[in-house]
């Protein structure tokens, strides 16, 4: 069977919950569909200590508070149950274990399938995020079996490795994250391949995030000049190498071989382990999409995530339109804009009387 929607939804992550808040406010007939068996996967499947770097005040989605003190620092199950209760609040329609295969056009509107069953759509939001595919380098085949080898997204605690030093690579807030928390029971060995920026997570006893926000950094816009300086170029936020050398964990450069126990750096030393941390990203995965609408690169070409195809919109992507595009707190002013363009089409097409006229709103506790 073939079900009809006005609007589908990939992905029901924060940015697919908030562009769906914005179209249960329009009446829009819509279904968020999720991959995974529970909300919240792409933060449930991180480190138990995972702190945001970003405080309750600046955490919200659209529609309702992030609850507890502005000031503090959600954990990884904080954020998962907020999004949870973000569902519940809002009723919004998620569909579990409903990963999507295939994303084509057909008659003027789309073709959503999974598996099992698939929808006819007017228009698509693809929301599935920057937290795709686990990348792991290749030269990690060239460690010995007995070394214990985890992506990020499989770390969890201390007690899941083995005595002996652990190596994790990846110098992002992830790496430094992780080595921190190793290094109170672990030698640590911490591979950058890139330096970042550091910022401490507090100034002047406020959390830094509000000079950026009153600096207006956090809404540059991805082709500002100071945004395209900013767009490849990650800050550490509350870490930095001074701090990390402080607390014991010894800096290395990047990897660049492996073989048996030991990894090699680009300075030419070596550094036998027992256990890697591969804090080494994600690749975005959009193959499921069969529509013209990326570049030789594979990158999907949008202009604020509204694509060349007409109907069909991107949401959640890292740098869509500003440093908060892919951020929890911030993911709502892209969602708020693409709602407004599904809105704008609905009427143009005759699908939106029902509708009420697009809103925008800012969340509380922002």
């Amino acid at each position: 069977m073939t079900e009809h929607r006005e609007v589908i939804v990939v992905g029901g992550g924060q940015a697919g919950l908030a562009i769906g808040h914005f179209l249960a406010r329009q009446g829009r007939r819509f279904t968020i569909l999720e991959a995974a068996g529970e909300l919240g996967a792409a933060w449930s499947e991180r480190w138990d200590s995972l702190k945001l770097f970003t405080p309750v005040r600046y955490d919200s989605l659209p529609g309702l508070a992030f609850p507890g003190n502005p000031d503090t620092y959600p954990g990884r199950d904080e954020v998962v149950a907020y999004l949870n209760e973000y569902v519940r609040h809002f009723q919004l329609p998620v569909e579990l274990d409903s990963r999507v295969i295939g994303v084509r056009g057909a008659d003027g509107r789309f073709v959503v399938e999974l598996a099992d069953r698939r929808y006819e759509a007017d228009q698509v939001v693809i929301a599935t995020g920057p937290f795709q595919v686990p990348f792991t380098p290749a030269i990690a085949a060239e460690m010995a079996p007995n070394v214990a080898q985890l992506h990020s997204t499989e770390y969890r605690h201390p007690g899941q490795l083995p005595e002996g030093p652990v190596v994790v690579v990846g110098g992002g807030n992830t790496g430094y994250q992780i080595a921190e928390e190793l290094v109170r029971v672990r030698e640590v060995h911490l591979a950058i391949s890139a330096r970042q920026t550091p910022l401490p997570q507090r100034l002047l006893g406020r959390d830094v995030f509000r000079f950026l926000q009153a600096a207006g950094l956090i809404d540059k816009t991805v082709d500002s000049r100071l945004g395209r300086r900013m767009k490849d170029r990650e800050t550490l936020i509350g870490s930095s190498p001074r701090g990390a050398r402080k607390q014991g964990i010894r800096l290395r450069p990047r990897v660049t071989g492996a073989a048996g126990s030991a990894l090699t750096f680009a300075d030419g030393t070596q550094q036998t382990a027992s256990a890697v941390i591969w804090a080494t990203g994600f690749r975005l995965d959009h193959s499921f999409v069969q529509l013209p609408v990326f570049d030789a690169h594979g990158a999907v070409k949008h202009r604020r995530g509204v694509t060349d195809a007409p109907g069909l919109y991107f949401l959640g992507l890292p740098w869509q339109h500003t440093r908060g595009s892919a951020l929890l707190g911030w993911v709502k002013d892209d969602a708020d804009y693409i709602a407004g363009r599904i809105a704008e089409r609905a009427t143009t097409n005759g699908a939106g009387a029902h509708a009420s006229a697009p809103e925008s709103s800012t969340a509380p506790g922002r």
